[in-house]
């Protein structure tokens, strides 16, 4: 078996476009979601191997590194994408940053670790790790405080692994904004959101998909951050 490429919640929205492209160019798929879909069905069928795994049971994170430890020889690289989205509550405990540290910083900082040897055992040139992160890590976030310091954490493990890594392992962030709609997502938000950006439309997911292939394609960039934001910084 080739190197495969371990992307963390595949099961909906990016992370099954992401691997869904992949698989489609021979590439080889493994992954993990927390919440059993017939799409993870549909993947298992297409040749993706796939691991049940809820990031806040760390015996089950434990689990998963030991399996893929056994498992693999090498990874051609590693996408964070499971993510958690929750606004602050109105009490304003930790309880909601601290799950969101758990699943944006803590479980990425324990993959890259564990599984670092098998990265830098690709028989390719280089191996990645791309952190998906979120155009708020720059900016901040009113209603979504602990979401947005979570994903800067996650951008800036990528310059610290980044450095450590080199010169085998690039390590990179894509900070999208706005790539879909969610199909609840009612009239009146879609024409607010659409109105923070220079360009009136979702980035969809073929332009995610691009923005990972160019990393991966990429001989030299390590230690970025790509926005994928349609020009919100900009209005």
């Amino acid at each position: 078996m080739t190197s495969p490429i371990l992307i963390t919640g595949l099961g909906q929205r990016l992370g099954l476009a992401l691997a869904k492209h992949l698989l489609s160019q021979g590439i080889s798929v493994i992954g993990t979601y927390r919440t059993r879909r017939a799409s993870i069905d549909d993947l298992e069928m297409l040749g993706a191997k796939v691991y049940q795994c809820n990031f806040y049971k760390q015996d089950q994170v434990e689990t998963l590194i030991a399996s893929i430890l056994d498992e693999f020889e090498s990874l051609r690289g590693i996408i964070h994408n499971a993510s958690e989205w929750l606004p602050d509550g109105v009490d304003h405990t930790s309880a909601h940053l601290n799950q969101m540290m758990t699943v944006h910083v803590s479980v990425p900082y324990q993959l890259n670790v564990a599984l670092g040897p098998l990265l830098k055992a690709c028989p390719q040139p280089f191996a990645d790790i791309i952190h998906i992160s979120d155009y708020v890590s720059s900016k901040g976030s009113k209603k979504h405080i602990g979401y947005a310091a979570s994903k800067a954490a996650m951008d800036n493990m990528s310059l610290s692994f980044a450095s450590a890594m080199a010169p085998r392992v690039k390590v990179n962030s894509i900070a999208p904004a706005l790539m879909l709609f969610n199909a609840d997502d009612d009239e009146a938000y879609r024409k607010k959101a659409l109105s923070k950006s220079l360009f009136p439309h979702e980035g969809g997911e073929q332009e995610f998909t691009n923005a990972v292939d160019f990393l991966l394609n990429s001989q030299y960039i390590t230690g970025q951050v790509i926005h994928l934001n349609g020009g919100r910084h900009l209005k």
